[in-house]
């Protein structure tokens, strides 16, 4: 049997304001984890947009198509191209479980939430020509014993960081703008794989650095902690994501910096509690975000600061106050997002009663343009302050202030050159890219990320002293 999967472009990645080294970073995980289900005598094709001209004229006998809001057109009429042609389509992702009526009428069958359980289901009456239109992950959701990723399918040369991967699904937490709650929405929205089986993916990598792609990296903290401990030793540096809360709880942080971790993805979103409360992300409120900052730098970690304008308390001031925050804390790089209330999402749901949503053009539907009526700003000031945050933010003052303002030289370096480089030389980027030359830029990134020596003991202990850590300890310990 002939497979073809597909990742489509977003529509975002082909436009004037396209840096290509964004959507350069990382292979499609999902697609080829779905391919580890098919036969080994099956011919495969794993083609992503992104990176590579699409070949649509091939004749096989499956396509299976990965589908964002973003692409959601550009899926819908390359699945429409392969049938008519007669040609089995198949259609998931996150857009699909937002929208499965949408996307049922540009596919054979469609796939809503994960497909561990629900894609042999398919193959199985796909060879038996007794398929369905959906098929629905509820329960038995389980990473356990799951086939190998078909990292042979992914043109690592192609990619800044093909050493990515997933070790868990999902999130413990449940915000109102989260588009991925209604993915795992009817079974479980957080489970992890086992340790051995993680482990052994981390051993076949080659090189030295990793990218853990899961939503909260911390999410369990246990899990989290047995397998830092059983990384060291293992020579690797990597970067995830992870929750205020979480970095604060310091026993998980701690055992990853002695893993190998050097950045990380850190959902601050907002500083108003009123914002927090209304958005349903409790893990946030009353927490010290200066107190994380600081506890992630001790330990040489670098930050990757998330951060939302639109949210109903915010007003004129809120672009400057954040941007002036990151600076005056030496946050690495910014993140910036239009709150963006996806299809699928409490957010959507409670907009669309209010009668808020503006468009459901889902091409806009890419956290830089205002798709619904902010309640303390016009759509055009959101937007403005949006674009006036990023230009700020990485101003070459900026860049340098917040570069100089850690304590060690070695720092000061790493932060310059890690958020310089990312921001700062497009052109570069772009002639990496084009000229294939993205597999020799991976060895830079390892010695950015690369350890420097930690405080002294005693600057850790004033550190872990401090009456914010000694309460947030105490609060776990009674859970």
């Amino acid at each position: 049997m002939k497979v073809k999967l597909i990742l489509p472009s977003l529509i975002e990645a082909k436009s004037p304001i396209w840096r290509p080294i964004k959507y350069s970073l990382f292979p499609p995980l999902g697609l080829a984890t779905l391919a580890a289900y098919l036969d080994e005598n099956d011919e495969v094709d794993l083609q992503d947009q992104h990176v590579e001209k699409l070949n649509l004229d091939d004749d096989p006998d499956l396509v299976i198509i990965q589908v964002y809001i973003t692409n959601s057109s550009r899926a819908y009429r390359i699945a429409s191209s392969y049938q008519s042609r007669g040609i089995f389509v198949i259609l998931g992702g996150l857009h699909v479980s937002s929208l499965p009526d949408e996307a049922a009428n540009y596919a054979d069958a469609i796939f809503i939430g994960p497909a561990e359980q629900t894609f042999p289901a398919f193959l199985k009456d796909f060879k038996n020509k007794t398929t369905k239109k959906r098929y629905v992950s509820t329960l038995g959701r389980t990473l356990i014993n799951q086939p190998a990723i078909r990292r042979d399918l992914i043109k690592r040369n192609k990619y800044l960081v093909p050493n990515s991967l997933v070790i868990s699904r999902g999130c413990p937490h449940h915000c109102d703008f989260c588009y991925k709650d209604a993915f795992f929405k009817g079974g479980k929205s957080f489970y992890t794989r086992r340790i051995d089986d993680i482990l052994e993916e981390i051993d076949a990598l080659p090189g030295k650095h990793l990218y853990f792609l899961d939503d909260h990296l911390f999410g369990n903290s246990k899990f989290a902690i047995e397998l830092f401990k059983a990384m060291e030793g293992m020579n690797r540096v990597f970067q995830g994501a992870a929750t205020v809360a979480s970095i604060l709880r310091n026993d998980v942080v701690d055992a990853a910096s002695k893993a190998g971790l050097r950045s990380l993805f850190v959902g601050f979103e907002t500083f108003s509690s009123e914002n927090l409360k209304m958005n349903n992300k409790h893990q946030n409120l009353k927490q010290n975000y200066e107190q994380a900052v600081k506890m992630l730098h001790e330990l040489g970690v670098m930050i990757n600061g998330s951060f939302v304008f639109g949210l109903d308390d915010d007003d004129h001031d809120v672009f400057k106050r954040t941007v002036d925050w990151g600076v005056s804390n030496a946050i690495t790089t910014s993140t910036y997002h239009i709150l963006t209330p996806y299809p699928g999402t409490r957010l959507f749901e409670n907009m669309n009663l209010q009668n808020r949503i503006t468009t459901q053009n889902w091409e806009n539907y890419d956290t830089r343009h205002v798709v619904f009526k902010p309640a303390k700003l016009s759509a055009l000031e959101l937007e403005q302050g949006y674009q006036w945050a990023y230009n700020e933010f990485y101003s070459w003052n900026n860049i340098l202030k917040a570069s100089l303002s850690h304590e060690k030289i070695q720092h000061q370096l790493k932060a310059l050159f890690y958020t310089g480089g990312w921001k700062k030389f497009d052109k570069f980027w772009t002639f990496a890219i084009n000229a294939g030359g993205l597999k020799y830029m991976l060895p830079f990134l390892e010695l950015i990320l690369s350890e420097v020596k930690k405080q002294n003991e005693v600057e850790v202990a004033q550190l872990r002293a401090s009456p914010e850590i000694a309460e947030i300890q105490q609060v776990y310990k009674s859970q």
